[in-house]
């Protein structure tokens, strides 16, 4: 998914966002490197300042609080992934069967999660972690994710692709929850993203197709 870095006026010619927006784009950029490394309890906007190359007063011209700036940034993760994912399927071959296009998904996630997004990190890694009224609106985002992935295990059964012994919902979160803690795990200095990738593609296939 490709990221807004501008809007376009009536000739269609890309034109520079206003400085107040990209300034609050470099805040929660800041914000999303900080907290996937740090954790919930270990932001602080000092040091969200610091990696946003601005004065910590400066954040509360665009965010009311510390828990507001993390709302958000758990919030963009979940929407950015959910697009990204949305946006691979939707430019597969038509055609494309239904145990493909979970496989395609499986690639799609861990990419964005783990090479392209420090948001997507970020929400992973912190979803248990802030309070329920921090991951509100992230909850419902994921909840949509969510059933996109049960669309994609439903459309599978309904084509044969499934073991009939599987349960397809536990299956669903089984596979989405194993992704997700590959953010905590994995190195890139002992496998690279493909091998994670292939590894999981095969786990999947093996675990819950019918062959």
């Amino acid at each position: 998914m490709t990221e807004q870095t501008g809007t376009r006026g009536r000739s269609g010619a890309a034109r520079p966002l206003p400085k107040s927006h990209r300034t609050r784009e470099r805040i929660l950029d800041a914000a999303a490197r900080v907290l996937s490394s740090k954790g919930y309890a270990g932001t602080r906007l000092q040091d969200v300042a610091a990696e946003a190359g601005l004065q910590a007063p400066a954040i509360y011209y665009y965010f009311g609080s510390r828990d507001e700036l993390i709302a958000e940034v758990m919030f963009v993760g979940a929407h950015r992934v959910r697009g990204h994912v949305s946006d691979v399927l939707a430019a597969l071959p038509a055609g494309t069967g239904p145990m493909e296009r979970i496989l395609a998904a499986v690639e799609a996630h861990l990419r964005y999660e783990l090479l392209i997004s420090d948001y997507t990190t970020a929400s992973v890694r912190n979803a248990g972690q802030v309070p329920d009224e921090v991951r509100e609106r992230s909850a419902a985002e994921e909840a949509a994710y969510s059933h996109m992935w049960r669309d994609l295990f439903e459309a599978a059964r309904e084509a044969g692709d499934l073991r009939p012994d599987i349960d397809a919902n536990l299956a669903r979160f089984l596979i989405l929850g194993a992704m997700n803690w590959a953010a905590e795990w994995w190195d890139p200095s002992h496998r690279t993203l493909d091998d994670l990738v292939a590894a999981t593609q095969q786990l999947v296939l093996g675990g819950i197709g019918r062959h």
